[in-house]
This record gives C-alpha cells, sequence and structure tokens, in this order.
C-alpha cells in the first residue's frame, strides 16, 4: 500500500472519529502529518516502511470502527455512535458467569 493512501486512510479516519471535536481533530491530524514528514527522507528501500505503513493501517481502522466519543449532557453522557463503529454480539455479556465459547474454541477450565 502506498504511503499516500495510508496518510489519507488515516487522516479520513480522524475526521471520522473526532467529527465535531475541532480540538481533538486538529491535534490528530497535526500527529498524523508530523509522523509521515519525520519519515519522509526515508528512501524507498528502507525495511522499516511496510510496518509502519501497517501499523498506520492498523490504527486508522482503530479509529474508526473502534473509538466512541462522549459527550457530557446533564448528569449523563451520549455516545456518538457512527455508521462505522463496530457492534459487537455481547455473547460474553449475555451468559453471565458461564464459560463463553468463541468459534467453538474451549476455554481454560474446559482443556
Amino acid at each position: 500500500m502506498a504511503a499516500i493512501q495510508t496518510y489519507r486512510h488515516l487522516l479520513r479516519a480522524a475526521r471520522i472519529a473526532f467529527e465535531g471535536d475541532t480540538r481533538v481533530l486538529d491535534s490528530a491530524r497535526q500527529q498524523i502529518r508530523q509522523g509521515f514528514r519525520d519519515k519522509a527522507s526515508l528512501p524507498a528501500s528502507d525495511p522499516s516502511i511496510p510496518p509502519a505503513l501497517q501499523h498506520a493501517e492498523e490504527v486508522a481502522n482503530f479509529l474508526k470502527t473502534n473509538l466512541v466519543q462522549g459527550k457530557k449532557e446533564g448528569g449523563t453522557y451520549k455516545l456518538r455512535i457512527h455508521e462505522h463503529t463496530e457492534r459487537g454480539d455481547n455473547e460474553s455479556i449475555k451468559l453471565g458467569n458461564k464459560n463463553a465459547k468463541a468459534d467453538g474454541v474451549k476455554c481454560c477450565s474446559e482443556r
């Protein structure tokens, strides 16, 4: 994946994650830019580039799907869950203290 494409994914993910919070969004953009500027002088053949780009893609994915902002309204917090937010099935919560199995994998006590 090209660095410019990863850079754009990160900026887009930050915009989605921090929409409505200008201060945090500006800070995220500044950190993204600085991170890419710091590595801009590396030659394309540098072996540290692919892992760095992979890490940046993982961060972008996390920001877009797993980060949820809350805003205090009165005595409660309102969460800003958007279309990209990952929603689990809460299987472990539904089972309570019973042993939860993930795709047929045995739990620690069942081995």
